[in-house]
């Protein structure tokens, strides 16, 4: 454990806690109402930020943040009303995004190589007041992914059920792109920008290989999430390797073997299956 006597390394694991949990939280949601896609295009949008963050010398996180929740809003605002379809909107986001980032730094005297380090995770990149933002952040990425379930969950599985219930679906639909790009910046320096939206993704598709129903989809996607972004991040102390692609690489693998688990699985419990029900048929038949 002589890793955890680097101060940086000790930041570097709490950081990467902190994804692991808050990315599937609101990944969950997003798999869910077939928008899995969004966090690449928040993660480019918020390129934009960063650029801004290094040009005029403010944290990049809260810039970032800042950029990527109007690009979250005005996203929403755009699919909501229907004036164009929400692929256009992503895809607006994400080369927009992308080249508004590097067009800043050039501007700003400084290297493109400035933003290597956001695009893909660096594990010595996370600065003490990062720490202070990204807890923060995902305190609030937490609180509405967890505190608000089942009014979320409700929107995502089917929106105009959810109207007639009386939720408010548009502003719920808001919170769920803004807490979306809340995210993305909490991923930034342990998975990168470019990273982030596999770790929405990937542990909760795993997790739903071998789970039924939302809380256990929930549950076991932030378990494997937070299991594969500590040890991600603890290999890349020893193989200096960018930490992002460590994290993702290692979800893949987690995503593999829970698919080949879930085959044999599945058929065990269609064979249980299909004996209740031969099991009923002929209790009725006897009565």
């Amino acid at each position: 454990m002589g890793f955890l006597n680097d101060p940086f390394m000790v930041r570097a694991l709490i950081a990467a806690a902190l994804v692991g949990v808050t990315a599937p939280a609101i990944g969950t949601y997003l798999v869910q109402r077939r928008q899995a896609i969004m966090g690449d295009g928040l993660g480019h949008v918020a390129m934009t930020g960063v650029a801004l963050g290094l040009v005029t010398n403010t944290s990049p996180v809260w810039m970032a943040t800042l950029v990527a929740v109007v690009g979250a809003v005005a996203m929403e605002m755009i699919r909501s009303r229907g004036r164009t379809s929400g692929d256009v909107a992503l895809s607006l986001l994400f080369y927009g995004g992308l080249a508004g980032g590097v067009m800043i730094v050039n501007l700003g005297g400084s290297s493109t190589s400035k933003l290597l380090g956001p695009m893909f995770g660096s594990i010595t990149a996370v600065a003490p007041e990062d720490v202070t933002a990204m807890a923060l952040l995902a305190a609030f990425v937490l609180a509405v992914a967890l505190g608000l379930r089942r009014q979320l969950f409700a929107v995502c599985q089917d929106e105009e059920f959810a109207k007639v219930t009386g939720l408010p679906v548009r502003l719920l639909n808001l919170l769920i792109a803004v807490t979306a790009a809340v995210t993305v910046t909490v991923a930034m320096r342990i998975v990168g920008l470019l990273l982030v939206s596999a770790m929405m993704v990937i542990p909760v598709a795993a997790a739903q290989r071998i789970t039924r129903g939302f809380a256990a989809t929930l549950g076991l996607a932030i378990g494997i999430s937070l299991t594969v972004s500590l040890v991600g991040t603890t290999a890349t102390y020893y193989l200096n390797a960018p930490s992002g692609a460590a994290i993702v690489l290692l979800a893949i693998a987690v995503f593999m073997a829970l698919t080949a688990v879930s085959a044999p699985l599945a058929r065990r419990r269609a064979t249980a299956s299909r004996a209740a029900e031969e099991v009923c048929t002929r209790d009725d038949v006897t009565v």
